[in-house]
């Protein structure tokens, strides 16, 4: 048979690849078609992403990232190293943009345009045109797609490093090539850098690479893409490796409130959280199931659903031991691979219609939490924006501020949150902190051992509480504190604000 004549054949779930002649259109005008997905993904992401407060985790960021260059490096050298780069991306970033609400999360956003990029074309590697396009439209309606879209932290890089190195590999170990792997390997280093526990990936890749080639061992080179693939890896990893040792060393202190997870935590907690919808994980992970029961080409799927589900496992297995790290955002660098699998099964199914019918049970199930995830108080029960509008209302200069809420409770970032929404000409002086976060290189200011001493001669104090205890606005801090507040003090002003009390002291 003539090259002209060549044809090739479909396989289950497959679309037949484009004939020799037309590669050169499919590879100019056919790359566009990834960008729809990236699109959509991306509006979702930006509808209403500055209307929900920030959390406490988002507030670290808005902390690290207002610090000089110095002070940011000071804090990675005792706490946060794994998330230095985001941090220091942030830092860059506000400093052209701003950090309003939006403003903050839009890199996020950004982010997980792209991951919807590398998932069609990933898909599209795989499986073909129309399963790509469609695996990337159910991974941009996942509503734990656009939640963290619109969170600032960098759990959305993490996801575009890894949907990015699963394009590359498959990519590289197609046609081997020494600036293919190296592409590689920039991928994997920058999934380390964004996010360490997401390196396990490196697993499910290599037995893919492994079970290519010994399928293909007669009729390749020797050792060209284990070889290939293992120089990558490692020159991915070394510049990782400072950085593991030191957040190894810093691990304790950030993830000793996880504990280990048990399987009942998977069942009831874990799929619901991932996909960000019970209803929605249920119908992803029936789909997923669809291709891996074809009678032909059950190859790619294989190594897809590799890819999604040997990382959750490992990390559970990993979780059982000393450190947990099994947390639905650790893992969300699966969620391109659970689309690619569960868009191939949609596609699969006949009549044709039947895919876009199941795109639409996906928005459907997931829009009560697309709905509620943009809520102002969807991940926060405290209004702090409101609470810093009483106190810029009645601030005068020489005011004092007391918003820790206590040593216990001090991870809520309350201060921060204050201050984030205080304009820059009110600057209440925090009267119970004896060094700043700044000054030590730590998340957490340090308290005053002595607060009368502290508070000298302040004639105002503007104390912020969470809760709705008007008659007890104190009874979040520590005795000390409490106490030489109430001494100092007698005279009250007490506002509620939702999820939050501001108090007046006076002398």
């Amino acid at each position: 048979m003539t090259a002209s004549a060549t044809q090739t054949v479909p396989i289950a779930g497959r679309e037949p690849g484009p004939a020799r002649g037309s590669r050169r259109a499919l590879a100019s005008g056919g790359r566009f078609h990834c960008l729809w997905p990236a699109l959509l993904t991306l509006l979702i992401g930006l509808y209403r992403s500055g209307r929900p407060a920030l959390w406490p985790d988002e507030l670290v960021t808005v902390s690290a990232a207002r610090r000089s260059t110095a002070e940011l490096f000071d804090l990675l050298g005792h706490v946060d190293a794994v998330t230095g780069a985001y941090y220091l991306l942030i830092h860059c970033w506000i400093g052209l943009f701003g950090d309003s609400q939006a403003m903050l999360r839009l890199p996020s956003a950004l982010a997980m345009a792209g991951a919807a990029a590398f998932v069609v074309l990933t898909g599209e590697r795989l499986f073909g045109r129309r399963a790509a396009l469609v695996a990337g439209t159910l991974f941009a309606l996942l509503p734990s797609v656009s939640r963290y879209a619109q969170e600032a932290r960098g759990y959305a890089f993490a996801v575009l490093a890894v949907s990015a190195a699963t394009w590359l590999l498959l990519r590289a170990v197609d046609r081997p090539r020494p600036l293919r792997w190296a592409v590689y390997g920039c991928a994997v280093s920058a999934a380390g850098i964004f996010h360490l526990v997401s390196l396990v990936f490196l697993a499910a890749h290599g037995v893919v690479v492994l079970a290519r080639w010994w399928r293909l061992r007669r009729h390749a080179v020797p050792g060209q893409g284990l070889a290939g693939f293992w120089a990558a890896a490692v020159a991915g990893l070394l510049p990782v490796l400072p950085l593991a040792l030191l957040g190894r060393r810093q691990v304790g202190r950030q993830l000793a409130w996880l504990e280990a997870p048990t399987l009942r935590y998977v069942v009831d907690v874990f799929w619901r959280s991932l996909f960000g919808s019970t209803a929605v994980s249920l119908v992803v992970l029936a789909l997923a199931v669809l291709p891996l029961a074809w009678s032909r080409g059950r190859r790619p799927a294989y190594e897809i659903g590799l890819m999604a589900v040997l990382p959750i496992v490992l990390i559970w297995l990993v979780s059982q031991g000393t450190t947990a790290y099994f947390l639905d955002r650790y893992l969300l660098f699966t969620l391109p691979a659970w689309a690619v699998l569960a868009g191939a099964g949609l596609t699969a199914l006949r009549p044709r219609w039947l895919a876009p019918l199941g795109l639409v049970l996906v928005l459907i199930a997931g829009l009560g939490e697309q709905r509620s995830s943009r809520e102002p108080f969807a991940r926060t029960n405290w209004d702090a924006k409101s609470a810093a509008a009483v106190i810029a209302q009645g601030y005068r200069p020489g005011d004092g501020l007391v918003a820790l809420r206590g040593s216990t409770l001090a991870f809520l970032q309350v201060d921060t949150a204050i201050r984030y929404h205080l304009p820059p000409a009110v600057e209440p002086k925090d009267v119970l902190v004896a060094r700043s976060a700044e000054r030590i290189g730590d998340i957490y200011p340090q308290l005053c051992p002595d607060p009368v001493a502290c508070i000298g001669n302040t004639p105002r104090v503007w104390v912020v509480a969470t809760g709705s205890s008007v008659d007890k606005p104190l009874g979040e801090y520590g005795a000390p504190q409490a106490d030489a507040l109430a001494a100092l003090f007698p005279r009250r002003t007490v506002t509620a604000v939702p999820g939050m009390i501001v108090t007046l002291l006076e002398r």
